[in-house]
């Protein structure tokens, strides 16, 4: 594919219509992202319940459809930002800023990934699913349009829709999803969605990414951002530790004092990452950092093997 002369920062010739090369396609798809979408197996693992007929594969089909969905919003949120993009270290490479995909089959992929993925969830699992892939979509694609540009309500937007991945898999197979699991999972990923700002407003200060990022923030908004998101981190784990002595947690586990032992664990990892964050180690999005990091896989194990002992 030709590309215009001078140099790797010139803009990108979006009105040329390259073809669609695999990698490219690929890319804009952000396979890497469908790790999100694993959430929606987590009603039915605490619920001690994957092992019953039919459930795993009606989690594994609420995956398909939340990853078909979330490429094709993503696609949407990428070609909105192409511009300002292009202007990024590491986001001018994307395949819509860069030039590698043209708008206009990017838009239509867009729309067929998210058709494909009602279509898919129309045909196999219950419609209260349908329903929260369509809470879901609605969220996303305001997000990307509006809500991500304004301070704070973006994050809290972000961490509702890690939520709804949640409450996708309860639909999906009929497990109810509890409010402890409601409330954990909102303060720990409003604690992500913070601290992926927060890396955002370090590049900022640094001068590594340009001085506006049309999220809302500015450079010097850093200092508030950290103090506010491994705060948010640990009221997570206090709600953890909390639900240990609840009389819910005794219908499901048989020795509901070992869950103590994964509060520890769980602390680490929310107040190390905050520090690698501030070292300026962590780049872009945690989550993808956490799935890399061999620190990450330990502390989930030792969580796995604490919850596998007090069942």
């Amino acid at each position: 594919m030709n590309r215009k002369e001078g140099g790797a920062n010139a803009p990108a010739d979006v009105s040329a219509s390259p073809p669609l090369r695999l990698l490219d396609g690929l890319r804009l798809l952000r396979p890497h992202q469908w790790a999100k979408n694993g959430l929606a197996l987590v009603p039915a693992a605490l619920g001690h319940r994957v092992g019953e007929p039919g459930v795993l594969a009606d989690v594994l089909l609420a995956v398909a459809a939340l990853s078909l969905c979330a490429s094709g919003t993503y696609i949407v949120n990428d070609w909105l930002d192409r511009d300002r993009d292009r202007a990024h270290p590491t986001k001018r490479t994307r395949p819509l800023a860069s030039g590698a995909v043209s708008p206009s089959l990017g838009l239509t992929l867009a729309v067929g990934l998210v058709g494909a993925a009602f279509a898919l969830a129309a045909a196999t699992l219950p419609a209260t699913f349908v329903g929260v892939l369509a809470a879901y979509t609605v969220v996303t694609l305001a997000y990307s349009l509006r809500l991500k540009r304004v301070a704070v309500l973006d994050v809290l937007v972000l961490a509702g829709l890690y939520a709804l991945r949640l409450v996708a898999g309860g639909a999906a197979t009929a497990v109810p999803v509890s409010a402890w699991l409601l409330a954990f999972s909102l303060f720990f990923f409003l604690a992500l969605a913070l601290l992926k700002r927060y890396v955002e407003l370090r590049q900022m200060e640094t001068g590594d990414a340009p001085s506006d990022n049309g999220r809302g923030y500015h450079a010097d908004d850093a200092a508030i951002v950290r103090g506010m998101g491994p705060a948010t981190g640990l009221l997570a784990v206090l709600v953890f530790a909390l639900y240990t002595t609840s009389p819910d947690v005794a219908e499901l586990y048989a020795h509901p004092d070992l869950l103590w032992l994964a509060t520890p664990a769980l602390v680490y990892w929310t107040l190390r990452m905050w520090l690698l964050a501030h070292r300026g180690r962590v780049h872009d999005d945690p989550v993808l950092f956490a799935v890399k990091d061999p620190a990450s896989y330990a502390v989930a194990a030792v969580v796995a093997a604490v919850l596998w002992a007090a069942s």
